[in-house]
């Protein structure tokens, strides 16, 4: 008979040095990838084609999830179900399987990478007697775990309470340990299951009203934004495609950046003023990925409103990752989800990152390939700083119009505009006149071209 679990202990499973206690470590874990063939999906030759996932990369991207809330991984597999079953999803030799492996380890929780109905989550809980969280369960915990803004807070808590409602109503009754409470998997148990209902209804009421607030105030700052018209742009893409990286090699920001799913939660917004002088606001998002929970595509509609209203949407892959053409597809549907279209050429760029990480052959195939695009992707390293200059100038043409020569001549009275000059255009020479005057050659945007001009004629008015 495999040890008791305490209920209350957190999946996470950090060290504890509290007085009177033993100190513990990372909380033992079993991770399960099940890969259901295409008969079992219930698929057809009408269903909507779509990129199919190698076993080896799903249980990386599972391992990685576990990795990121510090779980000590005892033991992972991939497990084929050609026939999931309605009790248990896998079959009952695997299950019993499973559960050996569970008891000798000693593990505290296992995770099904894959969405798991209650009822098959409660019998799972019964064969292995640890905890069992399928992938929805896992997002919701990092996420909870990542959050940092109030409005995160908000969000990761609200997805929670609806995911735990539909379990507390069709499950809990049946639960021998508890499961709920204020954390993912802690807490106050099966008791008073109609009290328990209201409350948790009670809660999603007054947290919708707190993120409706929120709400309102990030549309009152959007609206400061457009008064002075400050185009936004925004980086989407899979997580851990580099888009905190990129972000802080465009703006010196010092956003978290590592090699972890999920590192950033929170939007981060920064103003930018690129090469030519154009100024425009960055945004940083929360990371893509398949399979991404209803709840959470919900809760953080608010957040994604920034990749909606966005003038121009960065497209980030990770070109060195095997399946990233799966991962694009991904990102693409949620966008679609959002009403982006992502093959909108002149709303979205598409940017590959980490050529640094390609060897020679596959760097020229894939560059030679994307020449013959309609719109094709620029190649960077947001590490090493490769092809940032080309992002710059295509970000710049985007938002301002194409650099155009220009030759202005400045007057004596008017020399108060050559710092603009020099800050908000490429000067190529300078002429100094025997009159006082200044004569400028310079490249600029078609929108600092109109600014000059503008300038120019107050200074010539006044």
């Amino acid at each position: 008979m495999a040890r008791e679990k305490d209920p209350d202990r957190s999946v996470r499973g950090k060290s504890a040095h509290q007085p009177g206690t033993e100190a513990e470590g990372p909380t033992r874990a079993v991770v399960i990838v099940p890969v259901l063939t295409r008969q079992s999906r219930g698929e057809d030759d009408t269903s909507r084609p779509r990129l199919t996932r190698s076993a080896e990369a799903r249980h990386d991207e599972a391992v990685g999830l576990a990795r990121a809330i510090d779980l000590d991984l005892i033991h992972t597999a991939v497990v084929t179900v050609n026939d999931p079953r309605p009790a248990t999803l896998l079959g009952s030799g695997k299950v019993e399987e499973l559960a050996e492996i569970v008891k000798e380890g000693h593990a505290e929780v296992v995770i099904v990478d894959h969405p798991l109905t209650p009822v098959q989550q409660r019998n799972l809980e019964k064969e292995f007697n640890a905890k069992v969280l399928d992938r929805t369960g896992l997002i919701l915990e990092i996420f909870g775990e990542r959050a940092r803004t109030k409005e995160g807070t908000l969000q990761v808590e609200l997805a929670h309470l609806n995911y735990q409602k539909g379990r507390l109503v069709r499950s809990w009754t049946h639960l021998e340990r508890q499961r709920g409470g204020a954390g993912f998997l802690g807490g106050p148990g099966e008791t008073q299951i109609e009290s328990d209902r209201r409350v948790l209804q009670d809660k999603i009421v007054k947290l919708k009203h707190e993120l409706e607030t929120v709400r309102r105030t990030r549309d009152l700052h959007r609206a400061k934004r457009k008064k002075v018209p400050f185009p936004v742009v925004a980086i989407v893409g899979y997580t851990n495609a580099g888009k905190s990286t990129l972000f802080n090699k465009l703006t010196g920001a010092g956003v978290l950046a590592q090699d972890m799913l999920f590192a950033t939660l929170d939007p981060t917004l920064r103003r930018v003023r690129l090469p030519h002088g154009t100024p425009i606001i960055l945004s940083d998002t929360v990371g893509f990925i398949s399979d991404l929970p209803t709840h959470l595509i919900a809760a953080f509609r608010a957040t994604l409103e920034e990749v909606v209203e966005a003038d121009l949407v960065i497209h980030l892959r990770d070109i060195s990752d095997p399946d990233t053409s799966a991962q694009a597809e991904d990102v693409e549907r949620i966008l679609a989800d959002l009403g982006v279209d992502a093959g909108d050429t002149k709303r979205v760029i598409e940017v590959w990152n980490k050529v640094d990480l390609l060897d020679e052959g596959n760097r020229a195939r894939l560059l030679a390939e994307s020449t013959d695009a309609k719109a094709p992707p620029v190649a960077i390293s947001a590490v090493t700083g490769e092809g940032i200059d080309a992002l710059n100038a295509i970000i710049e043409t985007r938002m301002s119009g194409e650099l155009e020569d220009l030759t202005v001549t400045i007057e004596p009275a008017q020399f108060g505009l050559v710092d603009w000059l020099y800050r908000n255009g490429d000067v190529v020479s300078r002429t100094d006149n025997e009159d006082g005057s200044a004569t400028i050659s310079l490249k600029a945007t078609q929108s600092a071209r109109e600014e000059i001009e503008s300038r120019l004629r107050r200074k010539n008015n006044g």
